[in-house]
């Protein structure tokens, strides 16, 4: 391993992850719970190298390891990994990790791709304590939503397969709901008001039409129609678990999309 130390500790938690995911899938395949509990204990390693790796980051640049694209892409595999590990010990649904964890190793991979290196002087819309409000709760959402896609591949790979029984379809259909429930109220008051308010501090207006504000109201507006659809339509199972998928590809297609459009949120 090579750079600084932060960047050591993500490395060893990159490969304790793939180390996990192939835990999970040896679990699926030799259905021994032994393997299912190395998994999850492998996934929390790999969030607690994380820790200290956000930790030491922290200590190095000074403030929170959140004014960067690496940053960020970090802390959302980081609260994945945490969500991932508390649901598969709290349920022992083991099978969850073969389809969440890629997701998490994605977001690393990504991150991993991104300049690294700490700024140790932020420019001057960066250096406002909303940034931390705004970019830390749109993290811990976004990590919630990701975990809801790897639970709806998992129920339509399972009702595909008719490899589960209805009764556990529905209580996976029913998980996601309830992740999607927790990062809804996080991302509507830390991507969009904790934004807004941060916005108008930092450029002087509530709402200026950039690349990442649109792509951030058009997330939000997906996942009310989500719930709507949920509460007032009556939808779960496969339509459910569909617009729960194209909820976390509109989030990824929006943090690459801001890698090329530009805009205010162009940082790092």
């Amino acid at each position: 391993m090579t750079g600084t130390p932060d960047i050591q500790f993500f490395t060893a938690s990159f490969a304790v992850y793939i180390a996990a995911l192939a835990l999970f899938l040896a679990h699926g395949f030799f259905r021994r719970p032994l393997l299912g509990w190395a998994a999850a204990g492998a996934i929390a390693l790999g969030a607690a190298s994380q820790t200290i790796a956000l930790g030491l980051r922290w200590s190095l640049s000074g403030r929170p390891p959140l004014a960067s694209m690496f940053e960020f892409a970090s802390v959302v595999s980081w609260m994945a990994a945490w969500s991932l590990f508390w649901l598969v010990a709290r349920t022992r649904r083991f099978d969850i990790g073969s389809y969440a964890a890629p997701l998490i190793l994605g977001m690393m991979a990504v991150a991993s791709l991104l300049p690294r290196e700490i700024q140790e002087q932020l420019v001057p819309a960066l250096q406002s304590y909303w940034l931390y409000i705004h970019v830390s709760m749109a993290a811990l959402s976004e990590g919630a939503f990701a975990l809801a896609c790897g639970l709806s591949i998992a129920y339509l790979v399972k009702a595909r397969r008719g490899a589960a029984r209805e009764d556990e379809l529905a209580r996976l259909d029913a998980l996601t709901h309830r992740v999607i429930a927790i990062g809804y109220p996080l991302f509507t008051l830390g991507a969009l008001f904790a934004g807004a308010i941060w916005a108008y501090h930092a450029w002087g207006t509530f709402w200026s039409w950039d690349p990442k504000e649109v792509g951030s109201w058009i997330i939000w507006l997906f996942y009310t129609g989500y719930l709507h659809a949920r509460h007032r339509r009556g939808w779960a199972g496969r339509r459910a678990a569909w617009l729960s998928i194209v909820g976390f590809v509109m989030i990824v297609l929006s943090f690459v999309g801001n890698l090329f459009l530009g805009g205010q949120h162009a940082y790092g």
